[in-house]
């Protein structure tokens, strides 16, 4: 079965990892003290004994950052972007971590250009060798190997969702062997993936064949035979998941409390209405927006002029957005389009060849530069750094009949960028897979997926080809 080449699997990731952090380290002293790059007048460098030393403490620590990141646990469904930003994570804390170590051992000697360099080596080689096997596994995953194969138990929405997953991503290596239900007649097929048999059955199932997992995705209504079937499974050793069929009612990461014993779910939990969470985000909406507006201050300069000089109209267009609770703001921006009346405002949003962008417009839209005034909506506090974009009132109006959960976006400041945004949902896009990512944000925000979506912005969200 897959789990024992996945253990041998592991040892060598971790090993490679030790490698790749040894020869990263050494490889930035050569750099610093060796190369013809090297400072021609050190100056009181220590011994390259003292340096190499620092392996000792270096080498184990980075490993157990790279397993509390979850480096070494199943990443098949993982992106390769998600993962480096796991390495950044670890790098982060570690080279932080060895920087205090050296302050307390007042050891001012240290070269920091020397760790400052492994800090960048580092990531970038160990992005490399974790992108190169995925490569590999990906290329023997075609040729039949390293494949996870899968049993479902029960036909609801959630086993058609997973089907469907699955399928638009050969490269995790999931094979669905079929599906076990006991209302679907046999035969029935989703997408190529049939119904085989009844649930009553999968001991037999276990027995005969060589699953390497199972899961159970019974519809609502079958819940319960759940405590059965999960029993079976767990008597026979297989590895067993679990994907609930009410995953529109619940949040995608379940906040539960313990009552004596009891656990108890639930429905909507939401991370930034805890006041310290709230403190730290807006501390960090201050200085960021503050540092933003000097580092762009050149490019919005240009831009002004350049809206000026186009066309007739003021420079900064100012549009009424719903934010926090519900209330309304003005948001800024760099006029885009010509002069418009009150009822050609209110036509829907943008699509691809609008008449009413300027050609300066199309430029400043390309490149998200016509959303930089909304650094100071952000200082003032009326957005966020990262958050649902927010919406017009008719289009708030209109939204909160039509989709459910909508309004939940509210419960958050909105912000300049956010987690549909990066994932493609910007502009003339669905509504209703951009509400599904604002949620997910929305219940599962930690600083560190803040950051993610920064950097994620600054690879994906600079230039969109949905931002017309």
């Amino acid at each position: 079965m897959i789990k024992d080449n996945q253990t041998h699997l592991n040892r060598l990731h971790v090993i490679v990892d030790g490698l790749i952090v040894a020869g990263s380290y050494m490889l930035s002293y050569y750099l610093k003290f060796e190369s013809v790059f090297r400072d021609k007048n050190p100056g009181g460098v220590l011994s390259m004994s003292t340096y190499f030393s620092a392996l000792y403490y270096l080498v184990p620590s980075y490993l157990f950052l790279y397993y509390m990141v979850q480096l070494y646990t199943s990443r098949r469904a993982l992106r390769l972007w998600n993962e480096f930003v796991d390495i950044v994570q670890a790098n982060l804390m570690g080279i932080v971590g060895f920087l205090v170590l050296l302050y307390m051992l007042k050891q001012s000697n240290f070269s920091r250009t020397m760790l400052g360099i492994f800090f960048v080596l580092n990531i970038a080689l160990t992005t490399l060798a974790h992108g190169l096997l995925r490569k590999f596994l990906r290329y023997i995953r075609k040729k039949g190997y390293n494949i996870k194969h899968i049993l479902l138990v029960g036909y609801s929405r959630a086993a058609e969702a997973y089907i469907s997953r699955v399928l638009e991503n050969p490269q995790w290596g999931y094979d669905i062997a079929g599906v076990l239900d006991d209302f679907v007649p046999i035969g029935t097929s989703y997408h190529g993936i049939k119904v085989v048999g009844k649930t009553d059955q999968l001991q037999d199932y276990l027995v005969n064949s060589n699953y390497d997992e199972i899961t159970i995705t019974l519809p609502l209504d079958d819940y319960d035979r759940l405590e059965e079937l999960v029993a079976q499974c767990e008597k026979s050793g297989v590895h067993t998941k679990f994907i609930p069929d009410y995953t529109s009612l619940f949040p995608s990461n379940p906040y539960t409390e313990d009552v004596q014993g009891l656990p108890v779910v639930n429905i909507r939990y939401v991370p930034l209405t805890n006041s310290f969470n709230k403190l730290a985000k807006r501390v960090v909406d201050i200085i960021g927006s503050f540092i933003g507006i000097i580092l762009t201050s050149p490019v919005m300069l240009v831009a002004a002029i350049a809206v000026k000089l186009s066309s007739k109209g003021p420079i900064i267009y100012k549009q009424e957005r719903i934010g926090l609770n519900g209330q309304p703001f003005m948001m800024y921006k760099f006029r885009s389009m010509r002069v418009q009346t009150e009822a050609e405002e209110k036509k829907g949003w943008t699509t691809k060849g609008d008449p009413r962008v300027t050609g300066v417009g199309a430029f400043l839209r390309k490149y998200s530069i016509d959303e930089l005034p909304q650094l100071f909506n952000i200082f003032v506090g009326q957005m966020s750094l990262v958050g649902p974009r927010p919406e017009r009132p008719q289009f708030v109006e209109k939204f909160k009949e039509q989709i459910p959960r909508y309004m939940v976006k509210h419960q958050v400041r909105p912000g300049l960028t956010g987690w549909a945004q990066i994932n493609g949902y910007r502009g003339d896009t669905s509504i209703r897979k951009r509400i599904d990512y604002d949620i997910y944000y929305i219940e599962n925000w930690t600083m560190g997926f803040d950051f993610k979506i920064i950097l994620g912005t600054i690879r994906y969200g600079l230039f969109n080809k949905n931002a017309y």
